[in-house]
């Protein structure tokens, strides 16, 4: 399933449709024409409390290279990192939340406002393939997504070795066997996984809103070009509120 190239944007529940190409690239997309939940990522506490967003501040993320993975835990770990990278280093994650399920996650970078987005790719995506409504992202089977750096996959596969030999059986479930208790601690709603204790690399799983899907994941830049976020939005809510749910009267 992680291979799947792109989707179109019918059915999202985020109001994305408006998205448009802006003129300084074709891979960016002009701030002044969208109509989307981004600005969850720039809002204070008190804006999206005003918006009945909930903010859940749920630890660092560990970037040991700086190539960043974001799919699926479960079903996509060894996803190809995305394209643009960050310094190694160790970065605050944030999830929105909104009528009781995960709206959005982020890992921010520096402090500020983008003044542009980009869409998130990777390897051998092409932004000028994408026709019509189509965007890249990445597919959810189990109801998770996460952000990690490349290098962590090693150690799930470490930790995939170490519970077998527990079990004495190949025959594993990671999210039973290893997951499930840590996501129980919060509710189900997310965990800051490690895969190998004492080993640097960690992982940030969270709910992915509704479940299941296809999910579009976001660079916000500053003037310069500088990654200040990065940021998944999961279709719960549009134009970052979350008083009315989207489809809403």
């Amino acid at each position: 399933m992680s291979t799947w190239p792109m989707r179109t944007l019918r059915g999202l529940l985020c109001a994305v449709a408006a998205w448009v190409p802006s003129s300084a690239g074709a891979d960016e997309f002009d701030v002044s024409k969208l109509s989307s939940n981004l600005d969850l990522a720039s809002l204070s506490d008190a804006g999206l409390a005003a918006r009945s967003i909930t903010v859940l501040r749920i630890g660092n993320v560990e970037l040991t290279s700086g190539r960043i993975v974001a799919s699926d835990p479960l079903v996509g770990p060894g996803r190809p990192a995305l394209v643009r990278t960050v310094p190694p280093g160790d970065y605050p994650v944030t999830l929105y939340e909104a009528f009781g399920r995960i709206a959005a996650g982020s890992i921010r970078f520096a402090e500020g406002k983008p003044v542009r987005w980009e869409l998130a790719l990777i390897p051998g995506q092409d932004i000028n393939a994408l026709k019509g409504e189509e965007f890249f992202g990445y597919p959810v089977d189990a109801g998770l997504g996460c952000y990690m750096d490349a290098d962590t996959y090693a150690l799930i596969q470490e930790r995939e070795k170490q519970v077998r030999a527990e079990k004495s059986s190949s025959d594993i479930n990671y999210y039973d066997d290893v997951l499930a208790p840590e996501l129980k601690a919060n509710k189900d709603k997310y965990a800051m996984h490690r895969p190998v204790a004492g080993e640097r690399g960690n992982v940030a799983i969270f709910w992915s809103g509704w479940g299941d899907g296809f999910y579009p994941v976001f660079w916000g830049l500053d003037a310069g070009g500088r990654p200040l976020v990065l940021f998944t939005d999961f279709g719960v809510t549009e134009n970052a509120d979350g008083r009315r749910e989207p489809g809403g009267e």
